[in-house]
């Protein structure tokens, strides 16, 4: 599988940033993951260096994430594409099998034919970078009903979790928490775009009490909009709240609820949810 992505370099004589397009190439065993380039990576570097702490060590990878991944890539394949051989009088060490080297060589074959794809296209359709991108997010099919975009703000790093924060569009920042290996694997950095899956069931909606005090709740995400839209079924009913600069978020509450709040489009609420709740992504 292959998926072109904006990417930005200098612009000729000029301190401003002009976009061209950039990809990326993944490998796919049904419909799961089995490599990228990171992947990839990884199982040259274990054919370099005959090691898997060398391997890591070269790719930037934590031994456990660095195992994580070559279970993960002989489940996915079928059959082992890494081995380790028992030490003895030669040593023992960890070696690619054929099947492993195969993969590494198409991988780059096809690299290389996507980067030719890649010029053509480019040069070929104005503004072809943004619109892919928006082409990729759009595409992914996801049952989580909300699905944000927005930018890595911070990260707080953990001996075993890290939190992640998320702005928006609208200004509003989402937090969530996740293992150190997926920081490391989903490439997190401030700065960086990403996305957030949040359920509808797992989101709360909240309103201020009469007197306008403000909300005190335990969940660590508190996003504040207006409601866009009620739509009530036999039981539950299905809660908008635009947030600003399009970005909107949707609960699934009772409609006891939603008669016990006064909820209606125009009013204002908030959108609770916790960061354990809030599942990150990467496109690519």
């Amino acid at each position: 599988m292959t998926r072109p992505s904006a990417s930005s370099s200098p612009s000729s004589g000029s301190s401003s940033e002009a976009l061209e397009l950039g990809g990326s190439v993944w490998l796919r065993a049904g419909h799961e993951t089995l490599g990228g380039a990171a992947r990839i990576a990884l199982l040259e570097a274990i054919g370099a260096t005959g090691s898997i702490t060398g391997a890591a060590k070269a790719v930037e990878m934590s031994y456990k994430a660095a195992w994580d991944a070559i279970d993960t890539m002989n489940n996915l394949a079928g059959e082992p594409l890494v081995t380790r051989a028992a030490g003895g009088k030669g040593g023992g060490g960890t070696k690619l099998t054929p099947r492993a080297i195969r993969l590494i060589e198409t991988f780059r074959a096809v690299e290389h034919e996507h980067r030719k794809f890649i010029e053509r296209a480019s040069a070929a359709i104005e503004g072809f970078a943004g619109d892919w991108d928006l082409i990729g997010r759009i595409g992914m099919k996801m049952s989580a009903r909300n699905q944000l975009s927005g930018t890595i703000t911070s990260i707080k790093y953990g001996a075993v979790n890290d939190e992640i924060s998320l702005g928006l569009p609208g200004g509003q920042t989402i937090v969530a928490v996740v293992t150190h290996e997926s920081t490391e694997s989903l490439g997190l950095a401030e700065g960086g775009a990403a996305f957030a899956l949040i359920k509808a069931s797992s989101v709360l909606i909240l309103v201020d009490d009469a007197g306008g005090a403000p909300i005190k709740i335990s969940a660590r995400n508190q996003l504040r909009g207006t409601v866009s839209k009620v739509t009530r079924g036999a039981v539950n009913s299905e809660v908008s709240l635009e947030l600003g600069g399009g970005t909107v978020v949707t609960a699934i509450i009772t409609n006891e609820s939603v008669d016990t709040l006064a909820l209606a489009a125009g009013g204002e609420a908030v959108a609770a949810f916790k960061a354990s709740s809030v599942i990150l992504g990467v496109n690519g």
